[in-house]
């Protein structure tokens, strides 16, 4: 029997464990979705969907070739003499996507939102997975601090909304590219005597990418970079006043914040701001959500000029932890409005017509596919927690009329065919 990849998960109508994960219903998940489609609507933002498929060279551009995400954790697709990746994080898709659609063009600053799979070959475990899904927020076009706080004060406003408030914002410029040379080469020369105690990863980070030794998990390591130079000594003087102005907004409109001076992302694009959300309840692994400013990537996907750009990125499996702990009850199955019940062959095709003209009215409305007896309807009925159970019998079909039972009060009430929306509890028709 075939089963899901590892790493993957099936979402079915009910929660269930894969691989040792509480993998909500399909319920919970249009929940979650909704509630952050209603912030992105008040704050201005608008749905873009990109292509699960995209060029190789777009994310490694992107992201950036020395990235563990391009050297270790892409799937990719060969077809002919070309190479496809499935998309292994949206931000690069949404700016390639602004660039081909001219999306700037529209005048303003291009506020775009999105929800959907991303797909990295990590190691599963709790909270991660292969295929994981995200929703995250793209403000394309200004290079105000302004707009680094309204994507901060957005992604706060969502997870308020789910009653998640106990979380901890962490906050840091790495300033712009033409600050880096110089902090990065002060990095190699702290790291070179320790280069014996780091592990094989970091050596090769420290050839390539120190910036990435800052946030290691590693515990000898961690004690190695708290003496490290801090990345804001080495940030210039346009940055620097950028950075001020964020957390003067942020100040103002009383967001907390903790200033991290290690705190970097591990994606190449980054400039200037950058922050995560995390909370306790999710362990050592502890952010809900990361993003920051990525002034230079829409020249590294080639646009001709430079395209200002802040943005974040959270994990929805991520945000159904933090729920699970706060115990936060998630829907479950809709019930049924009503179950008609056929007490004979020649009832069926009532309900299955009945079935219609109700769900035409908004109501949702089951009937039996089985054949089984009319007892054993009314069971199911029970089972599913209809609301109401509809019995019709030959005399019924006769007379029109329709035995409509009160399935938590057990009370029957005698209701015409030409009334039972209405006591059902069907709007009134327009």
């Amino acid at each position: 029997m075939f089963k899901t990849i590892r790493g993957t998960f099936d979402v079915l109508p009910i929660a269930h464990d894969s691989g040792g994960s509480d993998i909500p219903g399909t319920p919970a998940w249009r929940h979650v979705e909704g509630i952050v489609q209603d912030q992105m609507r008040r704050f201005g933002f608008d749905e873009i969907r990109t292509p699960v498929l995209e060029p190789v060279d777009l994310v490694a551009r992107g992201v950036g070739g020395t990235t563990d995400i391009v050297q270790k954790e892409m799937f990719t697709v060969e077809r002919g003499r070309e190479t496809y990746v499935l998309r292994p994080e949206v931000t690069a898709p949404v700016v390639r996507a602004a660039l081909q659609h001219s999306l700037l063009q529209r005048g303003g600053a291009q506020r775009l939102f999105y929800i959907g799979p991303c797909f990295r070959a990590e190691r599963p475990q709790k909270g991660r997975f292969r295929q994981f899904h995200q929703f995250g927020v793209e403000l394309l076009g200004s290079d105000q601090p302004q707009a680094d706080v309204e994507v901060i004060a957005n992604l706060r406003a969502i997870y308020a909304a789910f009653g998640i408030t106990d979380t901890r914002l962490r906050l840091n410029t790495i300033g712009d590219a033409v600050d880096r040379p110089r902090y990065l080469d002060a990095l190699r020369t702290y790291f070179a005597p320790f280069v014996d105690e780091l592990t094989e990863t970091s050596r090769q980070r420290l050839d390539t990418n120190p910036l990435r030794l800052l946030d290691t998990k590693d515990p000898r390591e961690r004690e190695i970079v708290a003496d490290a130079p801090k990345l804001p000594d080495y940030v210039g003087e346009d940055a620097r006043a950028h950075y001020e102005a964020v957390k003067t907004h942020l100040d103002a409109l009383g967001i907390p914040y903790v200033e991290d001076p290690l705190l970097v992302r591990g994606i190449d694009y980054y400039t200037r701001t950058v922050f995560e959300l995390e909370s306790d309840a999710l362990g050592a692994q502890s952010a809900l959500a990361a993003g920051g400013r990525y002034d230079g990537l829409a020249e590294a996907v080639g646009s001709k000029t430079p395209v200002p750009a802040v943005g974040y990125a959270a994990g929805i499996e991520r945000l159904f932890l933090a729920l699970a702990d706060a115990g936060t009850e998630l829907p479950g199955l809709s019930r049924p409005d009503a179950f008609l019940v056929a007490m004979d062959d020649d009832a069926r095709p009532w309900t299955l017509q009945t079935a219609q003209a109700l769900r035409a009215r908004g109501l949702r409305v089951e009937f039996d596919l089985l054949g089984r007896a009319w007892r054993k309807q009314l069971k199911e009925a029970s089972r599913q927690d209809a609301r109401f159970a509809v019995i019709v019998g030959p005399d019924d079909l006769a007379s029109g009329v329709a035995q409509v039972k009160d399935l938590a009060s057990g009370e029957q009430t005698a209701t015409p065919f030409a009334d039972l929306a209405g006591a059902l509890g069907a709007a009134p028709e327009a």
